[in-house]
């Protein structure tokens, strides 16, 4: 499958609760209580109670048009709605920032355990290995021996290098060695993985701040990114999870991870209308090739069903 494919074949889930709330408005005029239902798919498919209540208005607006009198009609109200609430969170891609940037270009990848945020930093260490470019992978999360094999793994895998220390090491001990060792030989990008889980959320963001600075300190301007990874299957928990990490460390850039396993794939409009942080990458499935850079235009094409002229 192609790019457009794999994002069309993650978001149906996500597809089919929109479209089951559209298909009734076949040959229907739009009433209060097909409204308030289409309303309560819409918030279903998690895209928030604020973009809600705008597409909503939108649609009431318009209802009496010919533009919002059918499901095609309706369709083209909500996906013009949807792209302009997109259009706020897109910017330059990951890989684009990198080019742009200064090397070595350090990206700080932050986000809870089990969304996915060891698999993320693999999935684009082995794009960038491919284009030429050469990341060094640092195993922050010292929290967990298994963080720290699961990253040696990949690195072997994949054909780069790795920074580590010992299972229960100071993090900020190892983000310190990790940017020495990037200077020293000559890497284009540093990926820095961190842990997810303390023993209380006001521990974990007082280590990702120490993290933080220390690598501010040993290479200033940096980390140039720092990235987000979230899961879109827990729907309105990644609302709070955003805000969190937003204050303790500045999120820059985000990543949904997991699109393909849920149907409230409308998160993501969600947080970038909360937010307008960009989003960066969006996973579709397991494959190198099914974590892919956001595109409003192609996301909200996904999400109705239909074709994209870059597709």
């Amino acid at each position: 499958m192609g790019w457009f494919q794999r994002l069309n074949a993650g978001l149906g889930k996500t597809r089919n609760v929109v479209r089951q709330s559209l298909d009734q408005f076949l040959g229907r005029t739009p009433d209060p209580v097909l409204l308030e239902e289409l309303e309560a798919a819409l918030l279903g498919a998690d895209l928030g109670g604020r973009v809600v209540a705008r597409l909503m208005q939108q649609v009431n607006d318009e209802a009496r048009g010919a533009d919002a009198s059918t499901s095609d009609g309706l369709q083209n109200v909500l996906s013009r709605a949807l792209y302009d609430a997109l259009i706020q969170a897109s910017g330059p891609s990951l890989l684009q920032l990198i080019d742009q940037g200064p090397k070595p270009f350090v990206v700080l990848v932050v986000g809870v355990n089990g969304v996915g945020k060891t698999t993320t930093i693999a999935k684009v260490a082995q794009r960038l290995a491919q284009t030429g470019r050469r990341p060094l992978l640092v195993a922050g999360d010292t929290f967990r021996a298994a963080a720290i094999e699961q990253l040696q793994v990949w690195a072997d895998r994949i054909g780069v290098q790795v920074v580590r220390q010992r299972h229960g090491a100071d993090p900020a001990s190892v983000a310190f060695d990790g940017i020495a060792a990037a200077k020293a030989r000559s890497v284009d990008v540093v990926l820095v993985d961190t842990a997810g889980r303390l023993h209380t959320k006001s521990n974990l963001m007082d280590e990702l701040r120490k993290v933080k600075r220390v690598i501010s300190r040993e290479l200033p301007g940096a980390p140039h990114e720092v990235l987000l990874v979230l899961d879109a299957t827990v729907g309105q928990n990644a609302l709070a999870q955003t805000r969190q990490f937003h204050e303790a460390v500045g999120v820059t850039g985000l990543v949904l991870t997991k699109l393909d396993g849920t149907a409230r794939g409308g998160i993501v409009v969600a947080i970038a209308e909360e937010f307008k942080i960009p989003v960066r990458l969006v996973g579709v499935g397991e494959g190198i090739e099914d974590l892919q850079d956001f595109n409003p235009e192609a996301f909200v094409a996904a999400l109705f069903g239909q074709p994209t002229a870059s597709s």
